[in-house]
């Protein structure tokens, strides 16, 4: 409406120059016949002239504002005749990115070895090369799905080459693709079955305007005022994001996410949620449908979720993904704080091949600052969050509980951090 005032002004000559060229939240191609024709109807330029508006440019965000959730209400409780729909969800070709696709079905699936193994282009992913682009889905877990509601579900899928007629003419098994860690973290969780390790993670993530990729509420090219009121605050200065974390937690627990527990976290923008505790592989399993559904619930509000551990440099607390550890051995009355010693040792032997697998950028995060541990040195303690290991002041009071390592950071893969803390402490 601006856009077409100024241009009526400058046509009749009131004004002396067009307007600067105004972002029209659009994509180009639905804008340039329909728009402008109609400009020139309405404003019925002299004859012989056309006033053209300038070039219209849009980001991913901008262009997510176009559509309107509300609408895709009407058809949420339309009947689907017994069909099922099963979001397949998977991790991609960076290790990180997650991927997802829907496949109807006839109807609801008892368990997961009801669900088809599926397939996708791998080359579109990063996971293959087109000449033999088919990568293999094979169903590992299934969650109610949030979003459609009903009998619908989320199923978390890992990745394999498909099988294929070796020269023998026998036929080989699927192979897990090298951005597959679940495969390993399985084969790790059943040897280790027996010492029943549980697992709770806490996953920092920080909320990012779509459009400037700057913390959401932050001040344009500026900054807030300094941490300190913003963990756990509660109130629209400090409390930035609320409504896509609790919309998240109620998706979650719908979907049978085990999440116990979220709170606004030390830098403005940041929150944290908590999932666990699980056990074995159901730990790393529900932490990436967590996170799935996590940008799931984003995209309703046009808003963008960084993973990464530092994302403003300076005096800002970076994004974690501490993990809190126990075992038969850990929890067992009057023994476990023992053995929890033991175990941190162990891990203070390793402590360089597990940093090594922590999370990409993790060594702008791990300074010795902002409630961390070097990234170069081992330590632990009692209640000391500028430790690697931090263990809970209760636990020498009652012998027995868990150990948080507080090393992995936010991007962990949750995969590669659990079979390494079972490997190190249980497996070696």
């Amino acid at each position: 409406v601006a856009a077409a005032v100024a241009h009526e002004a400058y046509a009749a000559g009131v004004a002396t120059e067009l307007p600067e060229p105004i972002d029209l939240f659009c994509t180009a191609g639905t804008l340039r016949c329909e728009a402008l024709a109609a400009y020139n109807a309405i404003m019925s330029p002299p004859s012989g002239e056309k006033y053209t508006l300038p070039p219209v440019f849009g980001t991913q965000g901008q262009i997510t504002q176009l559509l309107d959730p509300v609408m895709a209400e009407r058809f949420k409780d339309l009947s689907q005749h017994g069909k099922v729909m099963a979001e397949y969800v998977w991790i991609g070709g960076t290790g990180s990115d997650l991927r997802c696709k829907t496949r109807v079905l006839s109807g609801v699936p008892k368990s997961v070895e009801d669900l088809p193994v599926w397939n996708y282009d791998g080359s579109s992913t990063g996971q293959a090369p087109g000449e033999d682009s088919e990568v293999f889905l094979i169903p590992r877990a299934i969650y109610r799905d949030p979003f459609r509601g009903g009998d619908n579900i989320l199923v978390l899928a890992d990745t394999y080459e498909p099988p294929r007629v070796l020269p023998n003419g026998k036929v080989s098994p699927p192979v897990p693709l090298p951005t597959n860690s679940r495969h390993a973290a399985a084969e790790a969780m059943d040897k280790a079955a027996a010492h029943e390790p549980w697992f709770g993670i806490e996953q920092e993530y920080t909320v990012l305007d779509a459009r400037t990729k700057w913390p959401l509420g932050w001040p344009t090219n500026g900054f807030p005022g300094p941490q300190g009121p913003y963990y756990c605050a509660a109130g629209a200065g400090c409390a930035i994001g609320r409504d896509l974390v609790e919309a998240h937690l109620k998706a979650c627990l719908h979907a049978g996410i085990n999440v116990s527990g979220v709170n606004a976290e030390v830098m403005p923008s940041q929150w944290e949620y908590q999932v666990g505790p699980c056990t074995g592989i159901d730990s790393g399993d529900q932490m990436w449908m967590s996170r799935y559904i996590l940008v799931r619930c984003a995209e309703l509000f046009n808003v963008e979720v960084s993973f990464d551990p530092k994302p403003v440099p300076g005096d800002w607390n970076g994004a974690g993904g501490h993990v809190n550890y126990s075992n038969k051995a850990t929890r067992a009355a009057e023994t476990g704080w023992a053995a929890i010693q033991q175990q941190v040792e162990k891990l203070g032997k390793r402590h360089a091949v597990h940093i090594a697998a922590y999370g990409e950028g993790n060594e702008r995060r791990l300074t010795g600052k902002h409630e961390t541990s070097s990234m170069n040195d081992f330590s632990w303690g009692v209640a000391n969050r500028g430790a690697s290991i931090r263990v809970g002041r209760l636990v020498p009071v009652e012998k027995c509980g868990y150990y948080e390592d507080r090393r992995p950071a936010s991007n962990l893969d949750p995969y590669v951090v659990t079979r390494l803390l079972v490997e190190t402490t249980l497996l070696m």
